[in-house]
């Protein structure tokens, strides 16, 4: 999608999910790319309490991540950070994310996904519901095939003419591969917000991570 930012369209938020461990300097790139290109009113970080697909992977604590995030965000009006998934037992599904939303009021939703989770949709727990939940936008990356929104509204009807691809930022960011650097003890400086970085270095967050190989 090309052109200058969209007016705001009233009631519309963009809902961004994951395990934020640590949010980085490409989730936020992304996030205001999407608010802008699509007329965000608000943009939801929802931090995941259980991943389902990774489900004995090692997380920082909620109130690690989410401090993080509140740090990552400060000054940005559009940007909030939303406690649901955490509050609610079992694993984080998505379906049961935006289910809630609907209950709460926000009826007019779109998933922000990156170009990889978006090629995976269709395993997703109660995938077909989900496309019927919430629009969706796509963020593209270095390194990974572009997004095909006609080959997966082949597989998922519900979401053909529901899909904006950004056409920037294409940002390569990884929270495994900072999480590693944080281990190592090298700087996350311009990596992560100032305020993120300082916050992993005085709380030691990933001094114990066990580097991936």
């Amino acid at each position: 999608m090309s052109g200058g930012p969209r007016a705001i369209v009233p009631g519309s938020i963009g809902v961004f999910g994951g395990t934020f461990d640590p949010i980085h300097n490409a989730h936020l790139a992304v996030a205001q790319a999407a608010a802008e290109a699509c007329g965000l009113e608000r943009v939801l970080f929802i931090p995941a309490a259980r991943p389902p697909h990774k489900p004995d992977a090692v997380i920082s604590t909620a109130a690690d991540r989410v401090a993080m995030i509140e740090l990552a965000i400060a000054g940005n009006d559009r940007f909030a950070v939303d406690r649901l998934e955490l509050e609610r037992d079992g694993p984080s599904y998505t379906v049961d994310t935006l289910e809630a939303l609907h209950l709460r009021g926000d009826a007019n939703i779109s998933l922000i996904l990156s170009a990889e989770a978006f090629r995976q949709l269709p395993t997703w727990h109660d995938a077909p519901r989900i496309a019927e939940l919430a629009w969706f936008i796509v963020a593209q990356r270095d390194g990974y095939p572009d997004p095909d929104p006609v080959a997966m509204g082949a597989r998922l009807p519900q979401l053909i003419d529901h899909v904006t691809v950004l056409d920037w930022p294409r940002l390569r960011l990884s929270a495994t591969e900072l999480r590693d650097q944080a281990a190592a003890g090298r700087s996350l400086r311009y990596l992560v917000p100032d305020a993120v970085a300082a916050y992993i270095g005085d709380h030691g967050l990933y001094r114990n991570h066990r580097r991936s190989t």
